[in-house]
């Protein structure tokens, strides 16, 4: 084998084993994930749209399907969506919170409920 040969077949061998290597990916950018819990929620779960009300006055959205029904409270810190379920007979209760930011960032929960309970018309 000549030296020129040698050459070529090293760079296409080479060549070969570079398609193989994985790629290089950036880390993920943003906010950790905010770990799901019920700690500084009590007040808020398993309350009425009444129970709601007198804690963080009238919402800024009320969307009822079927017997399911989502209140939603807003100001100038996050966004807090309440979902109410009936059990049984029952009136629809709290069962799941959801928040976030305005801007669509996560924020934690009970940091969203506690900035509600203080913005004006809730208490």
């Amino acid at each position: 084998m000549t030296r020129l040969t040698t050459i070529a077949v090293a760079l296409a061998l080479g060549g070969g084993l570079a398609g193989c290597a994985a790629p290089v990916t950036k880390p993920a950018v943003g906010r950790p994930a905010i770990p799901y819990t019920s700690v500084g929620l009590e007040r808020v779960l398993g309350q009425d749209a009444a129970g709601l009300t007198t804690l963080f006055g009238q919402p800024d959205a009320d969307v009822r399907e079927g017997s399911a029904r989502k209140l939603q409270f807003q100001s100038g810190i996050c966004v807090l969506d309440a979902y109410l379920y009936p059990k049984g007979s029952d009136a629809p209760r709290v069962t799941y919170l959801d928040a976030r930011e305005p801007d669509g960032s996560t924020i934690d929960r009970a940091s969203c409920v506690a900035a509600l309970t203080r913005r004006e018309g809730g208490r």
